[in-house]
């Protein structure tokens, strides 16, 4: 996997997962009985890295595939989005991940991952990453999910080492229980749940934790790193497990952001008709390092980053619903009076943040993303 450095360092970096999204043409229609299904890039690290060249950004993805078709069609997805692909290898021995949802708008999405008997982007190892280019990105980004399971674990925190807390390092925290537990971690019997996949998990977030100078997630992923839930206690808990900034999805409450220095803002969903409420956390990404790279107003970045979920989650796909600059912007321009109001229109109309379900459901419950 590791080559030599390019001569030009890249806006945002992004490490992990990458497999192939099949979610059926038809919404409420369950798996049994779909028919047509449209094929799109996925994975939370990749999709947010398609929302980062979406505005602009120059990004590159590290992940592995299988040395099948669907890791051809990966490599040419990621081209066609703006995403270099030189970091992203196959793995002869594994087959490239598949996932398919049902699409029951406006807040049930479920996933069925195909990981078995392991994926393929687990199989990165600490001595191919180009930690050269690696430590001169302007930001780099590594999800929970990687921690799961070596070597991708050790993977992970020595490209969060090699950092050096220099620049923008982002962990999200993106838990899944799915992927932790079970002799053998991810790959063996898995989908340990409750107190024990968190237990299992913590030690390796507070690793990781120490690298990051950004840690995004929403309450659930909160409480698998640091114990706490409630917003502003795991904010501070994130800030004192080594981030500089932590940023807490809440669901319909909006997102929290509390930084070291003292400044924090807070900012209220953004309202719209849910197609597909998944990927709307990765969209939320992107959008979230594209307003650190410019250098914005934290309530600026967080308010763009919102609106870049909301769009996503009004959109069937992820990859391919990622929006540009101006379709955020617009979508700002025209939701400026709803900013300001105190009401919102309802669970069955409006989505209610990225990474959790719309308003009126239970706030403990994730949105997956892809």
């Amino acid at each position: 996997m590791s080559q030599p450095s390019a001569c030009t360092s890249y806006d945002l970096i992004t490490m992990g997962r990458v497999g192939v999204d099949l979610y059926p043409l038809q919404t409420g229609v369950p798996l049994a009985r779909a028919e047509t299904f449209g094929k799109f890039l996925g994975g939370s690290p990749a999709n947010v890295a398609v929302a980062a060249a979406r505005l602009g950004r120059r990004v590159a993805l590290i992940s592995r595939t299988g040395a099948d078709p669907f890791g051809d069609y990966l490599h040419d997805a990621l081209r066609d989005f703006g995403v270099a692909d030189q970091w992203v290898t196959p793995v002869a021995a594994y087959q490239t991940p598949l996932t398919f949802c049902e699409v029951f708008p406006p807040d049930d999405f479920p996933l069925y991952f195909y990981r078995r008997p392991k994926a393929p982007d687990l199989e990165i190892h600490p001595h191919e990453l180009d930690l050269a280019a690696i430590r001169a990105a302007r930001i780099f980004w590594a999800t929970g999910t990687g921690l799961c399971e070596e070597p991708s674990r050790g993977a992970t925190l020595a490209a969060l080492a090699a950092r050096g807390r220099r620049g923008v390092t982002v962990l999200d925290l993106d838990w899944r229980p799915l992927f932790w537990g079970g002799e053998g971690g991810a790959s063996g019997a898995g989908g340990r749940t409750g107190p024990a996949a968190m237990a299992a998990a913590r030690p390796h977030y507070a690793a990781a934790l120490a690298h990051a100078t950004v840690a995004v997630g929403n309450a659930d992923e909160c409480e698998v790193a640091t114990g706490e839930r409630a917003p502003h206690a795991a904010a501070r808990a994130l800030l004192a497990a080594g981030a500089e900034l932590a940023v807490v999805k809440r669901g319909p409450e909006g997102v929290l952001a509390v930084h070291r220095d003292g400044t924090a803002a807070e900012v209220p969903p953004v309202e719209v008709e849910v197609v597909n409420g998944l990927g709307a956390g990765d969209a939320f990404g992107g959008a979230l390092c594209h307003g650190l790279l410019a250098g914005w107003p934290l309530e600026r970045t967080l308010r763009f980053a919102n609106a870049a979920g909301a769009l996503v989650a009004s959109r069937l796909s992820c990859s391919a619903a990622m929006p540009t600059g101006e379709e955020v912007e617009g979508l700002l321009d025209a939701r400026a009076e709803a900013h300001s109001a105190s009401d919102r229109s309802g669970p069955d109309t409006c989505w209610s943040g990225p990474g959790t379900r719309p308003s009126g459901q239970d706030p403990r419950t994730e949105v997956p993303r892809s």
